[in-house]
């Protein structure tokens, strides 16, 4: 019975090996997500911009549209930050933000240095919003589609890269679904 005992340690061990090296081979930047192809989790929030106006996830629909949490204390968001820029500049895409987490008058001096990329700016002090998005950090990105369905979920800087891999043709295949249903 005690040469049972002594095998454990060894049969854990090789257990926990497999988990581990199965870890190797997962991409950090993919997260499954339970909201993909399922509708924009209903909220209303104040912009970020004016206190006195609310957003919800009605004013967004109709359109494919990309929103992206980020916050000033997030150093990746300031990263990303330049290509979300240039995205707005070439109109591609309408972007909404989720200013996550973050203080207002600092997020509003930050855009206002940097750029705004932003067609709208939700503010989302306490992360509700985030929280039902199922937003581990910042910046993470959402494709929705027209009708306010979340196609895609993309932990991580979006960069050039990622943009053409990923992003651009998911948002070309919906822009062609809306086209055949007669939607623009």
């Amino acid at each position: 019975m005690k040469r049972v005992f002594l095998f454990i340690p060894l049969i854990l061990f090789a257990v926990l090996s497999v988990f581990l090296f199965k870890g190797l081979f997962l991409n950090p930047a993919k997260l499954d997500s339970v909201l993909v192809g399922k509708p924009v989790p209903s909220f209303v929030l104040e912009s970020l911009e004016d206190p006195g106006h609310s957003w919800s996830q009605d004013d967004l629909a109709g359109e494919v549209y990309l929103l992206n949490v980020w916050a000033t204390w997030c150093p990746s968001c300031k990263y990303e930050h330049p290509f979300l820029n240039r995205l707005k500049r070439r109109g591609e895409i309408a972007i909404y933000g989720i200013n996550y987490r973050d203080e207002r008058q600092a997020a509003i001096q930050y855009l206002q240095n940097s750029g705004d990329p932003y067609n709208k700016n939700i503010f989302d002090p306490d992360g509700t919003l985030a929280f039902d998005l199922g937003v581990y950090g910042a910046p993470e990105t959402f494709v929705v589609d027209h009708k306010g369905i979340v196609r895609y979920r993309f932990a991580g800087v979006l960069e050039p890269q990622v943009w053409a891999k990923d992003f651009m043709p998911l948002i070309q295949q919906i822009r062609d679904e809306a086209a055949a249903e007669g939607n623009s």
